[in-house]
């Protein structure tokens, strides 16, 4: 399997909010590896197509939400690389642009009701068991290849930072980044916004994942929980992006550009701060919200 070329520049954010508060703010353009497989989606699944190509499989079989980003990207990666794939959807039996792009890219979809969707691992063996060619990825792709993948974004880093922030669902991405920070042993603090509601499991998660890292954990910005919005994150969206020319959502990199601003306007950082976000992608996720955005 060759690697997806990794084209993710880093950007500097202007606004006067920055300069009156004597701060740089920048954003590693994750959402620009690819169209349909990007941000921290091709890190996380990398080390796990790699996986699978080394145990002979030839079918891999996730699971997500109606509005995936991570469904499209499995599936699109999927056919890139010469996989059959299965994404088995959490609800009813829906139609949607994801859905769509899924099953263009060759993805069969099997819907399942809420409560069987909790045991993942029951429904790959319901479905799957007898599957010699079936290969399991968790919803989101989580788990320690996928943080391996993502630990990687630090070595491509121009210069240096003093405060790195990324948005957390899985916790995965940031515990990878948290590895990358620790194998180099840079002075960056890395900050995690957390997008779901009661989100301390999550922390555990993350250090976990990443044993003896300290970081930064913002739990006020998740705006009533995981794909939940309201018109003042809305609204900041449509300013960022109005003014920047960069597509944020409103799942997970609204909330982490709101919370930055936030932080920013309120003095968390010292003069002379370098900050970085990481735009993980998942753009595709403003399709799924296309009604709640008023001009």
């Amino acid at each position: 399997m060759n690697d997806l070329p990794i084209y993710s520049p880093v950007e500097e954010i202007f606004n006067p909010l920055f300069s009156s508060k004597g701060v740089q703010l920048f954003i590693k353009r994750d959402d620009m590896i690819h169209p349909f497989i990007s941000g921290n989606k091709w890190r996380k699944l990398k080390y796990l197509l790699r996986e699978a190509e080394k145990l002979q499989k030839k079918h891999l079989v996730t699971f997500g939400g109606a509005h995936s980003n991570h469904l499209l990207a499995t599936a699109c990666a999927a056919a890139k690389f010469g996989f059959s794939s299965t994404g088995i959807i959490r609800g009813e039996n829906v139609e949607n642009e994801t859905l769509l792009l899924c099953r263009l890219f060759g993805m069969h979809l099997i819907f399942t009701d809420r409560e069987s969707y909790r045991d993942k691992s029951g429904l790959f063996k319901k479905y799957f068991l007898n599957d010699t060619d079936a290969f399991f990825i968790d919803e989101g792709g989580s788990g320690s290849l996928a943080a391996k993948g993502c630990s990687e974004l630090i070595d491509e880093l121009p210069e240096f930072y003093d405060h790195l922030f990324c948005a957390a669902g899985t916790g995965t991405t940031a515990a990878g980044i948290l590895s990358g920070i620790n194998r180099k042993s840079i002075a960056t603090r890395m900050h995690v916004i957390p997008v779901l509601k009661g989100a301390d499991f999550l922390k555990k998660e993350i250090e976990s994942l990443c044993a003896e890292v300290c970081f930064g954990f913002h739990t006020a910005y998740h705006f009533g929980g995981y794909a939940k919005t309201n018109d003042e994150l809305l609204n900041f969206i449509k300013d960022f992006t109005g003014s920047t020319g960069i597509l944020i959502d409103p799942v997970y990199t609204g909330k982490l550009l709101f919370a930055i601003y936030d932080l920013i306007s309120k003095d968390y950082f010292p003069r002379g701060a370098r900050i970085l976000a990481v735009h993980t992608g998942g753009i595709t996720g403003v399709l799924g919200m296309a009604d709640r955005f008023k001009f």
